[in-house]
């Protein structure tokens, strides 16, 4: 028996192929594609697909390929002679998207935005568009994801893309912001959820704890002994647990969760702190920052406000 390992298998590189009809969205298909971590290209020359993939990549990320009618080159059964020779690569995941439109809708879509349809030069537009669904049939039928983005607004569209294409991962790549504040020193302006934690009894009444802050123990220690941290904490933590996934799924890449009280040094840093604990346990990766820790400025004003 050989002592010599066995070479690793490279991993598949995921090829997506992205055509249809004008107008029926892939301009907004690649969009989202490229905000969930694809590298996009509209419009590239079919007959040079074949050498852009073999290009070396080390970084192998996904790779998503838009083309229609006027992309040069374009020769509906040249493409899939093309489809096949690449699904039989086993260096390669390829799919194939198409996506359809009703010849009603695509005639609005145009009229409303006044572009020209690019088979509609010298004829009217119904024609253009019924020229070329006859051009591109034979890769509808080929398609292996056809989307009829007939009755989906722009959202529904990319939720759908969203959907099919997102990594598994996708809400543990939401870039998650906690932070705290100090009302004394106005609200942060670009929050996306603000919690008020001033309900809570003030360490800074108690003597030995004013100096110290949210991330010392004994100011926890305090507000945990506070009745209403307990089940307030639970149904702000079981709240975000719902809503952030929710962004995610959205295509949300950046949400911004404050946490305020007086002066932004005891109830919010704590209370920050401890949710990026409970939410990093859920599978989120918060960052967490301190408006105005080391502010004494603002700590001075907790004696006049609770």
């Amino acid at each position: 028996m050989s002592d010599t390992p066995a070479p690793e298998t490279p991993e598949r590189r995921q090829l997506l192929l992205v055509t249809g009809l004008s107008g029926a969205g892939k301009s907004t298909v690649l969009a989202v594609l490229e905000d969930l971590g694809w590298e996009t290209i509209d419009n590239f020359p079919v007959r040079m697909l074949k050498r852009l993939v073999t290009m070396p990549d080390e970084a192998r990320a996904p790779l998503a390929i838009g083309f229609d009618s006027r992309t040069r080159g374009f020769v509906p059964a040249d493409v899939i002679a093309l489809v096949k020779d690449l699904a039989a690569r086993p260096d390669i995941a390829l799919t194939f998207l198409f996506l359809d439109c009703s010849g009603g809708e695509l005639e609005r879509r145009f009229n409303e935005t006044r572009r020209r349809h690019p088979l509609a030069a010298g004829r009217p537009l119904l024609e253009g568009i019924a020229a070329e669904r006859e051009l591109l049939e034979p890769l509808r039928r080929w398609a292996d994801v056809m989307i009829d983005t007939t009755a989906l607004t722009s959202n529904d569209l990319q939720a759908r893309i969203r959907e099919l294409f997102a990594p598994a991962d996708s809400a543990a790549a939401l870039t998650l912001t906690l932070s705290s504040f100090g009302f004394a020193r106005g609200m942060p302006p670009l929050a996306d959820l603000v919690f008020d934690m001033r309900f809570l009894d003030n360490p800074h009444w108690v003597p030995g704890l004013r100096e110290q802050t949210g991330q010392d123990a004994a100011v926890g220690e305090h507000i945990r002994r506070d009745p209403a941290f307990a089940d307030a904490f639970a149904r702000i933590r079981d709240l975000l647990l719902v809503l952030l996934p929710r962004y995610a799924a959205q295509g949300k890449p950046y949400v911004h969760v404050a946490f305020g009280c007086t002066g932004g040094r005891h109830r919010s840093v704590y209370t920050a702190e401890s949710m990026a604990q409970a939410l990093r346990a859920a599978g989120f990766s918060p960052t967490v920052r301190h408006r105005n820790l080391g502010s004494r400025a603002a700590d001075a004003i907790e004696g006049d406000r609770r």
